[in-house]
């Protein structure tokens, strides 16, 4: 059987984006009143809920502590504490003082960062430490606005019932589906990514609840 063509993957893709716009409705994600707050958000969700991310991000606006320089001040055993709702929070505490220290010195802000060539910042953003693909993209798709599209185990679960990638296909080979067959468009990757997690929110989830999905006449498992 001949591998689909870009145009019908483009296609697929397409028709997967309009029947989930059509199903919720534009859903204006990344949840954040500044760029810079969308990247801090990006760093704690990580291995957590947006819940408990919630919890910590109030906690520091309470403090006034959601600027660059208010947490580049800030002691890491105290941030450490204000985080502490998103779990892992020592951990995270250093990545964000790993990924504001490398901000100061490589950009100054983050203005400056965005400005220059996106790719170019993806792979800087990579190798420091803590930043990892989802983060990383998460980073340049919902604060800087810079068409990359973001992956998640949500993009993959779904992505792998409808025979569009394997569960075991790696990370940049899923995200090349869609960064080779659409265009760039980082309002469209937004919106889409947006939809596929609220798809597998609630639908698609680890155990199917298939009664009501909009996506049933594309979906390669039985219905359940």
């Amino acid at each position: 059987m001949n591998s689909p063509t870009q145009a019908e993957l483009r296609a697929r893709l397409m028709q997967l984006f309009d029947l989930l716009l059509e199903r919720y409705g534009p859903l204006h994600w990344w949840p954040a009143d500044t760029p810079f707050e969308v990247c801090v958000g990006a760093i704690l969700t990580q291995n957590t809920n947006w819940l408990n991310v919630e919890k910590a991000i109030a906690n520091l606006k309470r403090e006034g502590l959601l600027s660059l320089e208010a947490l580049w001040e800030i002691d890491q055993e105290r941030l450490a504490e204000l985080i502490r709702p998103s779990g892992f929070f020592n951990i995270k505490s250093a990545r964000l003082k790993h990924f504001i220290g490398w901000l100061l010195e490589r950009y100054g802000t983050l203005d400056a960062m965005f400005a220059e060539d996106w790719r170019l910042v993806r792979e800087e953003l990579l190798a420091v430490r803590g930043i990892g693909r989802e983060t990383c993209d998460s980073m340049l798709l919902y604060a800087g606005g810079k068409p990359s599209f973001v992956v998640d185990a949500y993009t993959r679960r779904l992505l792998s019932r409808l025979g569009l990638v394997r569960e075991t296909d790696s990370y940049e080979e899923v995200r090349s589906l869609f960064m080779d067959s659409l265009p760039h468009d980082s309002d469209l990757f937004n919106e889409y990514h947006a939809l596929i997690v609220e798809q597998c929110k609630r639908h698609c989830r680890k155990k199917p609840l298939c009664q009501g999905c909009p996506l049933q006449g594309l979906c390669t498992r039985p219905s359940r």
